[in-house]
């Protein structure tokens, strides 16, 4: 194995483009590529443009006809289907539509490629993440479900086990659905209450088929859940699991709008605690995975101040030149972000909130806490189906 790990980047997938005033605006795929670059982290990593997923791989996880239909809509946004969730206020169609999602899909499929086939320890595809896609209608923003398509080619190329970690603010509902049945598949996803935030989905008590009893995961953290309570729910959870399954392949999802300045929800972490997260996901990945680790974008509307920061970090940890949080944001990527979006961009690598101070599981469980008795649902109603104590 080279051990080198590859970024997954196609000046294309910046097309992925809903239209003005959309809150999925590409501009934050090019803004972060901009400050991989000036921090120098694309000299550390193999920088990759892999082809668009083709028909047979985007049916390992959509239907044809869908994909029918988004070929159709993408050639005439005028006929979009809604049926199929397309040309809807979330998901309105445009010219295109199927080649630059079938590209960002195939960066995706791409990076798990290269880490199963062990051209590359670590493959960051920071495009990618649009976990909301259903096997048969776009959804959330979401079009191809690039993250489901990685894990089943996944699948498809032999592993036995692959894990799926999911930290945006929305419930990984797509990828949820595509493996279901599959106890193969371990999905976990921490994300806001589904009383209080789209898609309405990612109770506790969704744990998966009876076929694969405990291969889904869901911990439903209440609005408002800081830094302290989030990275406490991901270490109160994930790691237990993750030493439990032992995957062959961890594929991870960094949605960057769980920080307290996303228009579009109502969580409160920062950008530190994100960086702690992706911090424990590489680790993670080491411990049980043999260090195989696709590490995807996901959501995330704070385009200038939030975004392109958290995924730079990702990239320097998958490379292995984590960016210190205190880190001088460089001023002519400064002067970028002006021209682009006359916004002024953030100064440090940092919201000064490093370290991220949190209290451990095991330091004691308070019940009057509304995150502890998130936490303490999604123990009770998946670790004793596999054979934890909750």
């Amino acid at each position: 194995m080279s051990g080198r790990a590859q970024l997954m980047w196609d000046e294309a997938v910046t097309g992925y483009d809903f239209g003005p005033g959309h809150p999925m605006d590409p501009v934050r795929l090019a803004l972060t590529r901009g400050l991989v670059g000036a921090l120098g982290l694309d000299r550390e990593v193999e920088v990759v443009a892999a082809r668009a997923a083709g028909e047979s791989t985007l049916r390992l996880v959509h239907r044809e006809d869908y994909i029918d239909a988004v070929r159709a809509a993408s050639a005439d946004p005028g006929s979009a289907d809604v049926s199929y969730g397309l040309g809807t206020v979330d998901d309105p169609a445009f010219a295109g539509m199927h080649e630059v999602s079938a590209l960002i899909a195939g960066q995706s499929v791409g990076a798990a490629e290269a880490v199963w086939r062990e051209d590359a320890l670590h493959a960051v595809n920071f495009a990618g993440g649009l976990h909301h896609a259903m096997p048969g209608a776009a959804s959330g923003f979401c079009v191809y479900n690039d993250a489901a398509l990685a894990i089943a080619r996944l699948l498809e190329l032999g592993a036995e086990r692959v894990a799926y970690v999911d930290v945006d603010v929305h419930h990984g509902d797509g990828v949820q659905a595509a493996f279901w049945e599959d106890p193969r598949v371990l999905t976990i996803s921490l994300h806001e209450h589904p009383r209080s935030l789209f898609p309405q989905t990612g109770w506790p008590e969704e744990t998966g088929a009876d076929c694969a009893e405990g291969s889904a995961v869901n911990v439903a953290l209440p609005p408002g859940t800081g830094d302290a309570g989030w990275v406490r729910a991901f270490h109160a959870v994930v790691p237990e699991l993750i030493a439990d399954f032992r995957p062959q392949v961890l594929v991870t999802q960094h949605g960057a709008d769980t920080h307290f300045e996303d228009p579009l929800a109502h969580l409160a972490v920062s950008l530190d605690a994100q960086r702690a997260v992706q911090v424990a996901c590489h680790d993670l990945a080491h411990e049980y995975a043999e260090g195989r680790w696709v590490a995807l974008g996901g959501g995330g509307y704070a385009v200038v101040d939030v975004v392109p920061r958290s995924w730079t970090h990702l990239v320097g940890i998958a490379a292995g030149r984590p960016v210190e949080p205190e880190t001088v944001v460089p001023e002519g990527w400064r002067q970028e972000v002006f021209a682009r979006t006359r916004q002024l961009g953030p100064m440090r690598m940092t919201d000064g909130r490093w370290p991220v101070s949190w209290a451990s599981w095991e330091a004691g469980y308070d019940p009057a806490d509304r995150l502890d008795q998130a936490v303490v649902a999604t123990r009770r109603a998946v670790f004793p189906l596999r054979g934890l104590l909750a």
